[in-house]
């Protein structure tokens, strides 16, 4: 496995992930495996799409190990060419629609895909740099030289699975950490990552009758480790397009969903819809929670009116240490994000990395059985982001910073990059943003630091009003600088309409800082 070899699970996996997806599709045929808009595929239909598909991808020179590209919004086809692509002892590359045309080049150059699949709605993006490509071009919904259409490409192709074997060590998928500013890494996942995680398939639900609401992108993590656990147990997912709260709504009530995985910007949306109420969402099994720290009020509303279990789950995409916070079942630690989840454990070191005694805040390190292979053809960067400790164990530096409490939940600080620095102390700027959420005029809040001529640097907190609101920022600013110490107040408050985020709903950061720092 390269620079990283994982600690062994109690229980080592049997099934890679796409012979478990094999096995499921010839034990319940008829059962619906993907729902997406008006498309409804069985398993059988599922099974053999995907299995042309992978015959498609052979016919365009795909060998065992290949990367293959997409770039489109979450759709049937989406899941057919993901699953088609491992049917062809391929890597896929699930490509971010958030990125710029630069990033996006970089991310197929850099991927060395073989392949890349488009969809209409981002053909703007990819045109600056098609010419450039060494890439076969398969176009989802358009007609267009230069490219081979999906439909047209499966119709030439048998229905049986090329049966090409995959040994542990082969890569699984790369997903790509950044397309918006910087240059992109390339998280390479191999296919016993993945299997690792098939563990949770069966405790979780997904292998009884899931009915799973998949609203985020395919090309995130958050996404993914969904959508193939409820495929690996033989269940079904519904896949929307794309987000919206009150249709959320509607598709959960109306197919009777079990289970689904939201980021916080989400929950929050969901449950502000005025009519959240009257939706029957009683069919609702298991909720789940990533990619950001679930605030604890929200989570304490969508304990108080949205059925079924609420568990949050805290890692990374390159994986390591995981915690899970079971909400419903620990409602005195809702401000935390769990414990380490079974086969983790989890470090915290200062900047010398060293141990931090226990209650103080440090860089959470991470290790567990599923951790990534590694930042494809970059071993100078996998490098970087490995600490051992004592004993000679690897472990996942994350960035992030935090502390336990006394009964052994995690406490998140702030990302380490996003730490603001004034006067020589550390100024975590979660602490400051949750201080700004108390004020029942804000609805949504950021604290970055900005250039100090005294402190060298200063917090400033950019904050969005309820519509209708007509509070000051002074009165905001002094009513959060009430709250705090002295040496972590606000220098100011600026008001926006809104704030950046992510397709997953992570506040854009360095985006906000960018202008007050050039």
């Amino acid at each position: 496995m390269g620079l990283i070899t994982p600690p062994n699970p109690e229980t080592m996996p049997e099934l890679n992930v796409i012979d478990g997806i094999r096995a499921r599709a010839k034990e319940t045929p008829e059962k619906e495996a993907i729902v997406c808009g008006d498309i409804r595929q069985s398993w059988a239909e599922f099974d053999q799409r995907s299995n042309r598909c992978a015959n498609a991808l052979i016919e365009l020179g795909i060998d065992k190990g290949d990367r293959v590209a997409i770039l489109s919004p979450n759709s049937a086809p989406y899941a057919e060419i993901f699953i088609g692509t491992l049917k062809a002892g391929a890597c896929i590359v699930p490509l971010s629609t958030m990125a710029s045309s630069e990033a996006l080049e970089k991310m197929v150059v850099d991927s060395g895909s073989k392949v890349l699949f488009l969809a209409d709605h981002y053909r703007d993006l990819v045109a600056p740099f098609l010419e450039n490509l060494n890439a076969r071009l398969v176009a989802l919904d358009f007609d267009a030289a230069g490219f081979t259409g999906y439909e047209d490409l499966l119709a030439r192709q048998p229905e049986t699975d090329p049966v090409i074997a995959v040994d542990w060590d082969d890569p699984f998928n790369i997903i790509y950490s950044s397309g918006t500013t910087g240059t992109p890494k390339g998280i390479l996942h191999s296919n016993w990552m993945r299997a690792v995680q098939m563990e949770r398939a069966e405790p979780s639900g997904y292998c009884d009758n899931a009915r799973t609401l998949l609203s985020t992108p395919l090309y995130s993590n958050t996404t993914i480790v969904s959508f193939l656990p409820t495929l690996f147990g033989g269940s079904t997912v519904h896949l929307m397009g794309k987000f919206d709260a009150r249709r959320y709504l509607e598709i959960a009530e109306e197919e009777q969903i079990t289970h689904t995985m939201l980021v916080p910007v989400q929950y929050k949306r969901i449950m502000d819809i005025p009519e959240f109420d009257d939706f029957d969402l009683t069919s609702m099994r298991v909720k789940f929670s990533t990619s950001a720290p679930l605030r604890a009020d929200v989570k304490a509303d969508v304990l108080a009116r949205f059925p079924g279990k609420l568990i949050e789950y805290y890692g990374l995409t390159e994986g390591g240490g995981v915690t899970i916070l079971v909400a419903d079942e620990t409602p005195d630690k809702l401000h935390t994000v769990g414990a380490p989840g079974p086969g983790t454990e989890i470090k915290l070191i200062d900047v010398d990395g060293n141990e931090v005694p226990k209650g103080q805040v440090g860089e959470i390190c991470g290790r567990s059985p599923a951790m990534m292979a590694g930042y494809f053809g970059r071993d100078d960067l996998t490098n970087d982001y490995i600490w051992h400790d004592g004993d000679g164990r690897l472990f996942f530096r994350t960035g992030d910073m935090g502390h336990f409490d006394e009964d052994g939940f995690l406490i998140l600080s702030d990302r380490k990059k996003d730490m603001i620095i004034s006067g020589g102390l550390n100024i975590y700027a979660n602490d400051l943003e949750l201080i700004l959420l108390r004020d029942p005029t804000v609805i949504d809040a950021a604290v970055i630091g900005v250039p100090s001529e005294q402190w060298g640097e200063t917090p400033l907190g950019l904050v969005v009003r309820k519509p209708g609101s007509d509070k000051t920022v002074e009165d905001i600013l002094t009513d959060a600088n009430a709250l705090l110490g002295k040496s972590h107040r606000l220098s100011g408050i600026e008001l926006r309409d809104t704030l950046p985020r992510s397709s997953i709903g992570k506040i854009l950061k360095r985006e906000l800082r960018t202008p007050y720092w050039q």
